[in-house]
């Protein structure tokens, strides 16, 4: 149990997603009503910080009333997050917000993100050699923008060292879940997400954007039916010219067309299927780490490790205490 309250301050931009901020707040907050309903103290001092301080205006148009950047002397102890939204690339050409959360790495006990707010921690120079992740939508950018960093595509939230992301929007909640966790323990963290209504770690693991959900977004096209050719026969060995043969297609126009529509390259899309079948099968009892590579297609226990360092940041093994 913490020995004295610990400040959180979630710093928002003009055009900020208001989900981004809101969240983590209310799993916070959760956390101080469990314990004010046990006759303990409050674990969190909980506020929302801008450049300027007063009324930002979020991406929906709703206010939120806020305080000016505490100085970066006054972090000690101190969880500050950054939330993201569409208004994160004007707030990267604010130097005086960037040198902040720079600053603050230096004496902030933990530094996080929601969603985007990544781009602010990678501009800082906070993700330079780490394990990071951002929205699903904008984990190419972030890495072309930051090559520097190990950008995560799959995962809901990652822990490197002191600094702290997770993906998009309300996997904010699932990060200050974890977050509650660390600080409280199990049981707390537990009772928030029943009070929230929420789960208390996703039953899909750390997969965030699945390829089914892709090819549903996609609309019965390409994406979709390749995903339905592929998935029963995932523990095989499958190519792109085998691919593209079984949707009489060229294997350029496979890749072109799958592109266009979806974003993906014919590969990343079976890599993806792979790591949604070996996800599935470790969160399922019954399958040794072996049988698990071999039935999704990976082949060798070591092609299977390095995916999952490469994808989740984790090993199968991790994965499976976790998630099974």
């Amino acid at each position: 149990m913490p020995q004295a309250i610990t400040p959180v301050w979630i710093l928002v931009f003009p055009d900020f997603l208001l989900l981004d901020a809101t969240g983590p707040v209310q799993v916070f907050s959760s956390a101080n009503d469990d314990r004010r309903d046990a006759g303990q103290a409050a674990a969190y001092e909980i506020g929302l910080v801008s450049l300027s301080g007063g009324a930002v205006k979020s991406c929906s148009g709703v206010e939120v009333l806020t305080k000016p950047l505490p100085p970066a002397c006054a972090l000690n102890g101190t969880t500050m997050m950054v939330a993201g939204g569409r208004g994160v690339l004007a707030a990267l050409a604010e130097p005086a917000l960037v040198d902040w959360v720079g600053a603050a790495h230096g004496t902030a006990r933990r530094c996080a993100s929601v969603c985007t707010g990544a781009f602010l921690l990678a501009e800082a120079g906070l993700l330079a050699g780490r394990r990071a992740v951002t929205h699903w939508l904008d984990t190419g950018k972030l890495q072309r923008d930051y090559p520097a960093v190990q950008v995560q595509d799959d995962a809901i939230h990652i822990k490197d060292g002191s600094v702290y992301t997770s993906a998009g929007i309300t996997a904010g909640i699932d990060l200050c879940l974890s977050l509650v966790e660390e600080d409280l323990g199990r049981a707390a963290a537990l009772s928030v997400a029943k009070r929230l209504v929420v789960y208390h770690k996703r039953p899909g693991g750390q997969r965030q954007f699945s390829s089914e959900l892709l090819a549903q977004a996609c609309g019965g096209g390409l994406a979709e039916q390749l995903v339905q050719w592929m998935r029963p026969r995932i523990g095989e060995e499958i190519d792109v010219d085998r691919m593209a043969e079984a949707l009489a297609l060229s294997a350029r126009s496979l890749h072109r067309r799958l592109r266009q529509e979806a974003g993906l390259s014919p590969a990343q899309l079976l890599a993806r299927l792979r790591m949604e079948t070996a996800c599935g099968l470790l969160e399922s009892a019954g399958c040794s780490i072996k049988q698990v590579a071999r039935l999704s297609g990976f082949g060798t226990e070591y092609n299977l490790r390095r995916s999952f360092a490469k994808h989740l940041g984790v090993l199968p093994t991790e994965y499976r205490d976790r998630f099974g």
